[in-house]
């Protein structure tokens, strides 16, 4: 009789047990980060002994399990950090464009240069020489003004790579302290799966700012190495190894792991980080373009200023100045449109011959021409790099639904099992109730 109680009290333990996951389950559905629960059920053996025990004595609720595939749990990490890694070099991307057109230098440049074919129709037209100084004055200004978009450029770069490095660091302590809490907490139980999604969440976060490399051990807690699984240990169970952020004098991103006294590189493949690594690089490529085309600018208008008459006869003044360190930063050097420099040889003020060799110039050094192709060779890079976005946003949305169908909660399931626990435990209640009452029967016999 005592076989029979048992065998129902284990059923009613093991199947109350088993509604209260599948109720969480259903009260989850939709929850982001939370993975699907089941019970793991064992017979409890009957023993062995005069009487025959072959029959099973009950039911005992061995363990909670979660949901789960490691490669679709890869998979989405993997796709997640391709398309983060692009579309924040699109960002930077799209900075760089901007800060090119916005001042319109090209166009600048072009003015400046149609201001100096007007003048050489008139030489002695004090209108003329106003306008060419007032479009001198416009490209000094564009040049400044789009040098200092790339200055912008810079700072928020390394506004939002401190930032993500910051976040990195503060995933990893996290992830730190969830795998303390693993190592202290009973396998296959409620606190475990919960600490489980935890861990989880965590690694997901950090797969959208650096690719990694996830290796669980038996309690499952996360070793982590940034750059892939051949990459640098960032989390090392219980501890955590600092990510550190710096500028290169080239203007490139350096990127490294504090591991004690030692410093050790990381180069990442995916993920925000390696999209603004991507943008700084693109950004001082850009930035080095445009300060040659300046440099060359000045100097050669100089130079030719230098060689010719003003309009007074006297020898030409440069007409630019620039900063030695930002050659982007230009000024006028004169604010009358007398002292342009048109004529040269004594020719006297009606002379163009030496704004024919400013043209001359135009044409030799293109700097138009140049200052284009900056803005098209990042626009290109911009069309092929969102042209990838989209192809990458399909995977990885195809990752998340096969993650999803595995791990994920479906009201359908959840409630063809929440319907046969609760007969498996009105069946539990039953044999305990029967038991009970043969039990009664036996000792009101008189």
């Amino acid at each position: 009789m005592s076989d029979l109680l048992s065998i129902g009290a284990s059923g009613v333990r093991a199947y109350q047990s088993a509604l209260t996951v599948t109720g969480e389950n259903i009260a989850n559905v939709g929850s982001a980060g939370y993975t699907r629960r089941s019970v793991r059920m064992t017979e409890i053996s009957g023993g062995v002994g005069a009487v025959d025990r072959s029959a099973s004595n009950g039911v005992l609720m061995t363990g909670i399990v979660r949901a789960g595939n490691s490669y679709t749990q890869l998979a989405v990490r993997s796709s997640g950090a391709d398309l983060a890694r692009s579309a924040s070099g699109a960002q930077w991307l799209d900075r760089i464009e901007k800060a090119m057109t916005g001042n319109e230098l090209a166009g600048r440049v072009t003015g400046f240069f149609n201001a100096a074919t007007g003048l050489a129709a008139e030489p002695d037209s004090g209108a003329l020489r106003t306008r060419m100084l007032n479009a001198a004055g416009s490209t000094a200004i564009a040049f400044t003004a789009t040098g200092r978009a790339f200055d912008q450029i810079d700072a928020d770069l390394d506004s939002a790579g401190v930032q993500a490095t910051a976040q990195l660091n503060s995933l990893g302590t996290s992830l730190v302290q969830v795998n303390d809490g693993i190592s202290r907490t009973p396998p296959d139980s409620a606190a475990a799966a919960q600490l489980a999604d935890q861990r989880d969440a965590i690694l997901d976060q950090m797969s959208t700012l650096a690719d990694i490399g996830v290796t669980l051990d038996p309690l499952g807690r996360a070793t982590v190495k940034l750059g892939g699984a051949s990459g640098t240990a960032f989390v090392e169970k219980n501890t955590v190894n600092g990510l550190a952020y710096s500028r290169n004098t080239d203007g490139s991103v350096a990127l490294s792991v504090v591991n004690g006294l030692d410093r050790l590189s990381v180069s990442l493949n995916g993920g925000e980080l390696a999209g603004i690594v991507d943008g700084a690089q693109k950004a001082a490529a850009s930035r080095t373009d445009l300060n040659n085309v300046a440099k060359d600018f000045v100097l050669k208008v100089n130079e030719t200023q230098l060689a010719g008459q003003d309009q007074a006869g006297v020898a030409g003044t440069k007409m630019f100045n620039a900063s030695d360190g930002k050659p982007t930063e230009i000024t006028l050097n004169f604010d009358s449109g007398s002292k342009i420099a048109a004529a040269k040889n004594n020719l006297g003020k009606r002379d163009s011959s030496n704004l024919a060799d400013l043209q001359a110039l135009r044409t030799d050094r293109g700097w138009e021409a140049k200052l284009t192709q900056i803005t098209t060779d990042n626009a290109s890079a911009l069309d092929q790099k969102n042209t990838i976005i989209a192809a990458q946003t399909a995977i990885r949305d195809g990752a998340v639904s096969a993650q999803s169908s595995v791990a994920g909660v479906n009201m359908d399931s959840e409630a063809v099992e929440l319907m046969r626990f609760q007969q498996a435990y009105s069946a539990s209640s039953r044999v305990i109730q029967v038991a009970r009452d043969t039990l009664q029967t036996i000792l009101d016999i008189r």
